[in-house]
């Protein structure tokens, strides 16, 4: 099995603060998953897409999944990906977040090694960032006990397992701003992306 040759991209999202389907998203009239799958590829084998409406996705060569275990927020999607996925360890990120850092990505690789871990996953503080980060296929398990306890929670399920944590400082030597994490929930944070495109 391939170790890291996977990407999963969550576009499931219900986008109630964005005021329509962020999956759509376009950034200088290119669709923000074109982007993403754009630079994902030159790193990763495989792109699993996580999307309520897979029939907007027919015909691309990408692997296109639904949740399994539906209503149940960006876990599910975790879940739903992880399942596919032909890597031990599967890179998971948000539809709406642009600024991908690939040299931080070959960094959590490297911080993975050859440890037996469930995940990678970066520190904000004493908050974590769920994004942008790697899973193993092996926590299939430990998410459907998980939801099927009416838990949702990516932090308190990342809490009984053995994830490797990289500390805000670290992260910030490759993304000083933070901006490597940045989501695009709303259409303020829209515009404020955009104004400092231009400038």
């Amino acid at each position: 099995m391939e170790k890291f040759g996977t990407a999963i991209i969550l576009a499931g999202g219900k986008s109630s603060r964005m005021g329509f389907d962020k999956q759509f998203l376009k950034i200088n009239e290119r669709r923000l998953m074109d982007s993403l799958v754009h630079k994902l590829k030159d790193e990763f084998e495989e792109i699993i897409i996580v999307t309520n409406k897979p029939e907007y996705y027919i015909g691309l060569s990408h692997r296109i999944t639904k949740d399994i275990i539906e209503d149940k927020g960006p876990l599910g999607g975790i879940h739903a990906g992880l399942k596919l996925s032909s890597s031990q360890y599967a890179f998971v990120v948000a539809c709406d977040m642009p600024n991908m850092n690939i040299d931080y990505i070959r960094y959590m690789k490297k911080s993975i090694g050859n440890r037996d871990l469930d995940g990678c996953v970066t520190k904000f503080g004493d908050w974590i960032e769920p994004f942008s980060s790697f899973y193993s296929k092996d926590i299939v398990e430990q998410i459907e006990n998980h939801l099927k306890s009416n838990f949702r929670s990516i932090n308190s399920l990342l809490k009984n397992l053995n994830i490797c944590y990289i500390d805000e400082n670290k992260a910030r030597e490759f993304s000083p701003n933070w901006d490597m994490f940045l989501n695009l929930n709303t259409k303020e944070d829209l515009n404020k992306y955009l104004e400092n495109l231009v400038n």
